[in-house]
């Protein structure tokens, strides 16, 4: 695929070091043999402390192996957490268990800037995921909602090409506000433009285009719409939009024809995780479209997640995402 390729290439340029956490998933080790073999990334492997007996496949790989047992690293991680927790009641036992957990050791490594970022989820859940990263690393500045995105690359539609869509929130924010729902589409518009390189065009969806319909989800969505276009003055953004009237032209020119998203959009917000949840599982199965994800957005250094189903494939793809949602 163009995009993923693409995607792999531009990785390989900036050369970003990225940690993984689940070194005892034959997955991860596999795609961070090909990461550091292709030169996407610079792995680095923590070693599971639970899991002895796979330290001698990870350092199998070649690539450079944290302990996180280490005194230096553990001692790192417990001051981290009680750093950013302590006035949430966090214990220095409590500290001290919880930094034996890779995946917060890998946050607070990036958290300290070296690495760059953090991919893991093929094993542990999408919430111990966002709970390291929510401790110790947090939302990026002026960002109150961290939320998550699917890059979908579906066959062509509108046009002899296949296409790259946005669609968010698909993982994190089950019933968003107003306020969320703009923190939500600012936040995929800034990632689209630092993993594809595009100018985002943001449909904030609903079951109405403009004034069509009315209902509480409605004035959700226009007022999240008019929040956005408040915040960010250089974003193109439109709502309420249909799906239909967002995504053809023919449509759009129809329902909204003074729009700049309509019919043009990349960036597809939901008003719900309901809603973006299904829609990308549907496009998923029903179009054959891929979908790359879900890609964390929001935090102030990027710690991704993973489906529980990853093949090293979609590994290597987050991990490429990752190192480009670093900048520089």
């Amino acid at each position: 695929m163009q995009f993923l390729g693409e995607v792999r290439r531009r990785a390989a340029e900036k050369r970003r070091r990225i940690v993984f956490a689940e070194s005892a998933d034959p997955r991860t080790l596999s795609a961070v043999a090909s990461l550091a073999r292709d030169g996407i990334v610079e792995p680095v492997l923590l070693l599971d402390p639970d899991r002895p007996e796979s330290h001698r496949e990870a350092r199998a790989t070649g690539v450079e192996i944290v302990d996180v047992t280490d005194a230096s690293v553990h001692e790192r991680t417990v001051a981290r957490l009680l750093e950013r927790r302590r006035e949430k009641a966090l214990t220095e036992e409590d500290a001290q268990r919880i930094a034996r957990d890779p995946l917060f050791v890998a946050a607070a490594l990036v958290a300290a800037g070296d690495p760059h970022g953090s991919v893991a989820g093929a094993v542990r859940t999408t919430a111990d995921v966002l709970r390291a990263a929510l401790w110790l690393i947090g939302a990026a500045p002026g960002v109150r909602t961290v939320s998550s995105a699917f890059y979908m690359v579906v066959p062509p539609f509108r046009g002899a090409e296949e296409e790259l869509q946005t669609v968010t929130d698909c993982a994190v924010v089950p019933a968003p506000t107003a306020e969320q729902l703009a923190d939500i589409a600012v936040a995929a518009a800034d990632d689209r433009t630092r993993i594809v390189g595009d100018e985002p065009k943001v449909a904030m969806l609903s079951f109405s285009t403009r004034g069509s319909g009315t209902g509480p989800s409605v004035a959700l969505v226009r007022d999240a719409t008019a929040l956005v276009r408040a915040r960010r003055s250089d974003l193109v953004v439109d709502g309420e939009l249909q799906g239909d009237a967002a995504l053809i032209r023919e449509v759009g020119d129809r329902k909204a024809p003074e729009s700049g998203v309509a019919g043009r959009a990349n960036v597809l917000v939901f008003p719900s995780l309901d809603a973006g949840n299904i829609a990308y599982k549907l496009v998923q199965r029903l179009a054959h479209a891929s979908a790359v994800g879900p890609i964390i957005q929001g935090l102030a250094k990027p710690c991704s997640d993973l489906s529980r189903g990853a093949v090293p494939d979609d590994i290597i793809n987050v991990a490429a995402i990752t190192a480009l949602q670093a900048g520089g």
